[in-house]
């Protein structure tokens, strides 16, 4: 299984302390050793950086966690292989266009026999992983639905929503997307959540030696939601999501929830 990382904040923030836990399960910690890759959203722009070696012997990781990009939606992954080669085209998070807005996604989970069944027309995959092909599956559908009209953000992601469910009974498909503005998280089976606010405290990497006192850090306005896999702190209280579960955030809030289905074989790690 591969991890994922992101954030949604009502400022520009950095993700150093998060992205500083999460880089050493890529092959210190954890056995997520077949590449990374990290978006940053700033206002309509992203930038991405990406290496198909381990993110914790990675120099340009390293850079990532010395660089305090500051971004109010980012998303991150560590992965370790399951469906296709370990290279540079197929390191998550995966960013298309549409709308005229970057769209990025990364995926936790493996998907059985869904390439075969859902082909993809209108967003052609560049690698291959099942993946990869899930994310041009979805924007294909959103294109079907919805055409050159960009809906309102909680029926764009509502509809999402009931797309994700779909390709969740070909597996596991815990899966975050964000279009700079919304960030989205469905849970299959293993996804969490925390947000911080004032008042700010500290907390403490479970994967290495770093203390943060949030409050040296922030202001009293500051809303920052971060997503993980695996809590990243062992000293603050994360929500765990529900297998089906999906929220939506934007500028660190939550502005909508729901619960779908979910098949008993895509519950088990």
């Amino acid at each position: 299984m591969c991890e994922l990382l992101a954030m949604s904040a009502n400022v520009p923030t950095d993700i150093c302390f998060s992205f500083t836990g999460l880089m050493q399960r890529g092959g210190n910690t954890g056995p997520h050793k077949d590449g990374w890759g990290v978006t940053f959203y700033e206002g309509k722009g992203c930038r991405s950086f990406k290496d198909p070696m381990p993110s914790a012997h990675s120099p340009i990781a390293r850079l990532v966690t010395e660089y305090p990009i500051k971004s109010e939606a980012v998303i991150c992954h560590i992965r370790q292989a399951n469906s296709g080669a370990v290279c540079l085209e197929n390191t998550h998070p995966f960013t298309r266009q549409m709308w005229g807005k970057n769209w990025t996604y990364a995926h936790n989970g493996q998907l059985k026999g869904f390439m075969e069944t859902f082909p993809v027309k209108l967003h052609l995959p560049v690698g291959t992983t099942d993946s990869e092909h899930a994310f041009c599956w979805i924007l294909d559908q959103i294109h079907y639905q919805f055409g050159d009209q960009q809906p309102p953000a909680c029926e764009l992601f509502a509809f999402i929503a009931s797309l994700s469910e779909r390709i969740n009974q070909y597996g596991v498909f815990n899966v975050i997307i964000t279009n700079g503005e919304s960030l989205f998280a469905f849970c299959s089976n293993n996804l969490h959540w925390i947000t911080r606010r004032a008042p700010f405290g500290r907390a403490s990497l479970i994967d290495a030696e770093m203390l943060v006192d949030f409050k040296q850090e922030t202001s009293d306005k500051d809303i920052v939601t971060v997503i993980a896999t695996q809590p990243l702190t062992d000293d603050e209280t994360w929500h765990k999501m529900l297998p089906g579960q999906w929220q939506l955030f934007c500028l660190g809030e939550s502005i909508a929830c729901g619960q779908m289905a979910v098949a008993e074989t895509s519950k088990a790690e």
